[in-house]
């Protein structure tokens, strides 16, 4: 009977392939969880009900859940204010050139970080208006904005989206396989072991400055769906852009600017009022009330500075709901990850994998983690399904088989990355598709395969340096 505990991850697994929807697959796993639980045709549903009530009543979940919601609605806010529309239409009066371009597009990642669709919102439409004077295809542009997307900001460590939900997945996966550590610790650790990412960059680069495309700069494939004019015509090219919005660059850069300066502030603060010096005044398990403090201020600044200019209140109001809900997908995901781990927890999952996986040479964990990570998102499309399904099997087969967490998560990371960067599926390859008017199909089948160069690359790291640990 002690295999039942196993059965919802690979419903979810199976589910999600087959469906490409991670949503309902998880749903549909926590409800078989439930049932597992209590056979009753009623009580297995109220069991399953319970799992997901337990996973949003947890404090910390909570906090993930307004962080979330908060860092979106800014976001909603710096559109209609004109931020990214002011901050595109700077770079292309100043941008005259290839390199210029590229050169722009890794800076400003600096202050465009927040989260991948940010990034290609914001970079995509410098792109399309600098294409006649950029001698590569479009594929191979919406290549280099990608590789500056879901890899580089699965790199960073605050302030962005993904660090609220990467180490939710870390600490449930920590209390599923009844091990202790810090979750945030362990992602700031686990970054080195990200070897996708690092090499996605590492060609993201390369493209960027050294390589000579033979091609002109059409698009190959579907050259023929636009005018000869398209090219630069960048405003309407996706709702942050739109001709409408005013042109305001410093309403993008102050507010992602207060974000990180306050959460760093908060950080320290929160820190040394728990009795910690120095550099670990930054790195404590109170890490994410500073990012909640930090996002939640800024949106109140941002909206007492836009009344001040005489924005309508109202307008901010329905700006700042309209851009908190656009997280309402990610906030479902986040119930379903949190019940599923619940009802793994009463089925015991940990015992399971405890006492079956303890054969697998420790060195091996990361790599092969890794690479079936890497098939589960291309298929789902989806890097933050992947850690939801992948991360508590991750780390509970690594505790067991003594394998370096750090590493592990890495790897875990690193194949939702894969997901992310070159499924036909992944909301990055279909926003960048989008804004340089490519086939979204095409345009991935075009990613695959450096994508596969990058994944080989990493799999061997992960081999490699077992011998190491």
């Amino acid at each position: 009977m002690e295999w039942t505990s196993v059965i919802p991850f690979i419903v979810v697994i199976i589910a999600a392939i087959w469906t490409k929807q991670v949503i309902p697959s998880l749903l549909f796993s926590v409800i078989v969880a439930g049932y597992l639980v209590d056979p009753h045709w009623l009580g297995g549903m109220m069991t399953a009900l319970s799992f997901i009530v337990q996973g949003l009543t947890d404090e910390n979940n909570l906090k993930i859940i307004i962080f979330l919601y908060a860092f979106s609605a800014l976001i909603g806010i710096v559109k209609m204010s004109g931020g990214i529309k002011g901050f595109v239409h700077a770079a292309t009066e100043r941008i005259n050139n290839k390199r210029g371009a590229f050169i722009l597009t890794w800076l400003s990642s600096l202050g465009t970080f927040a989260a991948p669709s940010f990034r290609i919102v914001t970079i995509g439409p410098v792109m399309k208006a600098m294409r006649k004077k950029i001698p590569m295809t479009k594929q191979e542009l919406g290549f280099v904005i990608e590789t500056t997307a879901s890899p580089l900001v699965v790199l960073i460590p605050v302030a962005t989206a993904f660090v609220g939900y990467m180490t939710s997945v870390i600490e449930l996966s920590l209390q599923q396989a009844n091990t202790e550590g810090d979750a945030y610790s362990l992602y700031i650790q686990s970054i080195p072991y990200n070897f996708f990412a690092f090499s996605m960059l590492s060609l993201g680069f390369y493209l960027s400055f050294f390589h000579h495309s033979k091609k002109s700069a059409t698009d190959a494939e579907d050259g023929g769906q636009e005018t000869e004019d398209d090219d630069d015509q960048w405003e309407d090219c996706h709702p942050a852009v739109t001709k409408d919005l005013p042109s305001k660059p410093w309403h993008l850069i102050i507010p992602l600017a207060s974000v990180i300066v306050l959460t760093f502030f908060f950080m320290y603060m929160v820190g040394a009022r728990n009795g910690k010096e120095g550099f670990e005044t930054f790195i404590n398990a109170n890490v994410l009330d500073a990012m909640v403090l930090g996002v939640v201020l800024t949106v109140i600044l941002f909206v007492v500075y836009l009344k001040i200019i005489s924005e309508p209140l109202r307008k901010m109001m329905n700006h700042l709901i309209e851009g908190g809900n656009e997280m309402m997908g990610v906030i479902l995901l986040l119930a379903m990850v949190w019940g599923l781990s619940k009802g793994s927890e009463e089925l015991k999952f940990a015992d399971t994998i405890s006492s079956s996986f303890e054969w697998i040479p420790p060195g091996f964990v990361a790599a092969i983690i890794f690479i079936v990570g890497c098939g589960l998102s291309y298929f789902i499309g989806s890097s933050w399904g992947t850690w939801g399904i992948l991360m508590p099997v991750g780390v509970s087969i690594a505790t067991v088989a003594g394998s370096p967490l750090p590493m592990v998560i890495g790897a875990v990371f690193a194949s939702g990355t894969f997901g992310a960067f070159s499924s036909p599926l992944s909301d990055d390859t279909n926003t960048t598709a989008g804004i340089l008017n490519l086939n979204a199909i095409k345009y991935a089948k075009f990613k695959l395969k450096p994508a596969l160069i990058a994944a080989g690359v990493a799999a061997v790291l992960y081999f490699v340096i077992s011998f190491f640990k």
